[in-house]
Order: structure tokens, then sequence, then C-alpha cells
């Protein structure tokens, strides 16, 4: 009796989670990655409570959550900490190109890393196999599993974002997808998603999008697309990260890229073929909130193709943006016909199977 009982309890504990993982709300929820604030949980009640419940399915994480001494295991104790509920593995992300952009600094005894510029000069990739050997066993020891990088943006001169903070690799796309292929192959090593970015371009800007509009209609040229081609060619991209530009080339109506069904589901999942995670970048810049109302810009970056849609909280300038406030807005979108469920367990499922390919 007793064994019968103990299997009828784990089978309702299993059609339990197994309600609990179909349900409109968890789809949802693995759909938003949100910024944290402090060092510890203690500092983060709500997202913890969300992260729990299946509402948010990723964090990313700042100099700000860096403690200023004994920083890696405090750190590693939080990212243990924030992911040790979540009811499936939780994404972890970071920004750690190099160079400026650059969250495990030094001075907080974390190893050194270089800019992408300085290793597209030296002509070797070696070179950059090594420091992106090294960047992926921190984060990995670092219980980090998502990097924003590589960039795959090409050098163009008078950039002020990519080319003036030397975050392209090289002026060549060839070159610009050679090192790249280091870089993702160095973080599959240890079990760190990749996510090339800006998709479909944003080496051509003259403006910062972080800012406001950026539009790369006059610059933008086709080249900007071949280290993409190439990487998704040779099996060669874990996710993508779609960029807040215009370029009407691409969309007559001018709508940026992580808004634009044109660009995402029509150039990069239909015409390269892309049929994996699409990462939108963080919709707190500017260019998104100066000219879209948050219901606006959920709908348009959903009906595109964007998967995951990146709240970092951590834009000056920008309202902060609770998991509640997002979580409810689509999920009413949902209900009232805007988007179907359908779309939403697309990007569901592209999530569950990038998960669980690092963490199965």
């Amino acid at each position: 009796m007793k064994g019968i009982l103990s299997g009828l309890l784990m089978l309702v504990v299993s059609l339990s989670s197994a309600q609990k993982f179909d349900s409109l709300d968890f789809k949802i929820g693995q759909m938003l990655i949100v910024g944290v604030s402090g060092t510890s949980i203690s500092d983060n009640p709500s997202v913890i409570v969300d992260i729990e419940k299946g509402r948010v399915g990723g964090v990313i994480l700042f100099e700000k959550n860096i403690s200023a001494s004994n920083s890696f295991v405090n750190l590693k104790k939080f990212t243990s900490n924030l992911g040790g509920n979540a009811p499936v593995p939780l994404f972890i992300a970071i920004d750690q190109e190099g160079g400026l952009v650059n969250r495990l600094k030094e001075k907080y005894s974390f190893p050194k890393s270089v800019t992408a510029e300085y290793l597209g000069n030296t002509g070797n990739p070696d070179s950059t196999k090594f420091y992106a050997e090294i960047t992926a066993a921190t984060l990995a020891g670092l219980g980090i599993n998502v990097n924003f990088a590589p960039v795959v943006d090409i050098r163009i001169d008078g950039n002020p974002v990519i080319a003036k903070n030397g975050r392209a690799y090289s002026k060549n796309p060839d070159s610009v997808a050679l090192h790249a292929q280091e870089v993702v192959n160095a973080m599959r090593e240890f079990g760190i998603i990749s996510v090339l970015k800006h998709f479909p371009g944003h080496g051509s800007s003259m403006a910062d999008s972080h800012y406001g509009v950026t539009d790369v209609t006059n610059f933008w040229s086709k080249e900007e697309l071949v280290p993409y081609i190439r990487l998704i060619n040779s099996n060669q991209v874990d996710a993508v990260m779609s960029a807040h530009i215009v370029n009407k080339k691409l969309d007559k109506e001018g709508l940026p890229s992580t808004l634009s069904t044109k660009m995402i589901n029509g150039l990069l999942r239909k015409d390269l073929n892309y049929h994996g995670v699409v990462f939108s970048d963080d919709m707190q810049m500017h260019a998104i909130t100066k000219y879209y109302g948050l219901e606006k810009a959920l709908k348009l970056s959903i009906l595109a193709g964007v998967d995951v849609l990146m709240f970092s909280n951590n834009i000056q300038g920008s309202e902060n943006r609770t998991v509640d406030t997002v979580h409810n807005l689509i999920k009413k979108m949902v209900k009232n016909g805007v988007i179907s469920e359908e779309r939403i367990n697309e990007s569901y499922h592209r999530i569950v199977k990038l998960k669980m390919k690092y963490n199965g």
C-alpha cells in the first residue's frame, strides 16, 4: 500500500509539473530576462519569487552586481542562489565582450581582457581563442551561462558605438567571422551560450541606439550579413541578438530590427535559414522607449519573431519595468487575440531546446 501511495504521489507531482510547464504564464515567463539589484538575493525578493514561479526565464548581470571585495566567491554565490530554485535552468547572462564592454574587471581580481579590435589586429585567431577560453572558464566558474558576445559587426570608420570603442574585430567580414568562430567554440567548450550581435549589422551606424533612433539606411551594406551567413551555415550560432537600428533597405516602414517582421522572421529566419533563439537588445534603450509605447513594442517584437525580451532596468532615463507589468501586457494580448498562443509556443520551444542543450 505504501508503494502504491508513493507512486500516486509521484504521478500527481509529475502531472502538476507538466501542467505548470504547459501554462501560458510559464511560457511567457521564459521569454523574459530582467536586471537584478545589488549583490545578493536578499536585494531581490520579488525577482526570486518570479524565478521560482517560472515567471522569469533569465537575469542579466552588470558591474553593479559585483562586490568590491571577495568578488568571485560572492558573485558565484549570487548566481547559484538566483538559479537554485528555478523550475527549468535560468539564463544567467552578462555582456563580457572584453575591452570597454567588460563587467568582470581586473580591479575585482578577474583576468585581464582585451578589445576585439586588438585581437583582430594581431592577425592571429589563436590569440582570440586564448582570451576567449579564459573568459569562458571564468564565466563557467561563476555560474554564468549566457554571454552576449561575440560582436560580429563590421568595423566601419565613424561609428560611435562599435568602431570607436574597439568592439569590432575587423573591417573584413570574413575575418570577423573567423574570430567570432573562435569565441563561439571556446564558449561551447565550457558550456556557455554565445549570442551573436547586433543583427543585421550595427557597424554602419552613425549614432548610438542607447540614446535614440539609429538609421543606417544610407550606410548599411549586405557585407554586414556575411559573418551571420558563414556562422549559420557552419552551425556556429547558438543565439542572435537583434539591433534597434532602422534600415529602410530591409524594412520600408522604418521599424527597428527588433520590431521588424521583415528583418527577423523574413531576413534572419527565412532567408538566412536561422531557426534558433533571438534575444532582443535591451528594450529600455531609447531607440525603443522614445518612439514606441511598451505595449506596442512588446507586440511588434514578438510578432517579428523575437523570443527573449530583455529589460535590464539599467538605462538612465528609462522607466523601470516590473515583471508583472510586462508579463500582464503580453498575457492580455494573447487573451485578446493580438498575439496567438501558437506564437508564444514557438518561442517557448526554442528557448527550452537551447536551455536543455546546455543543461540537459
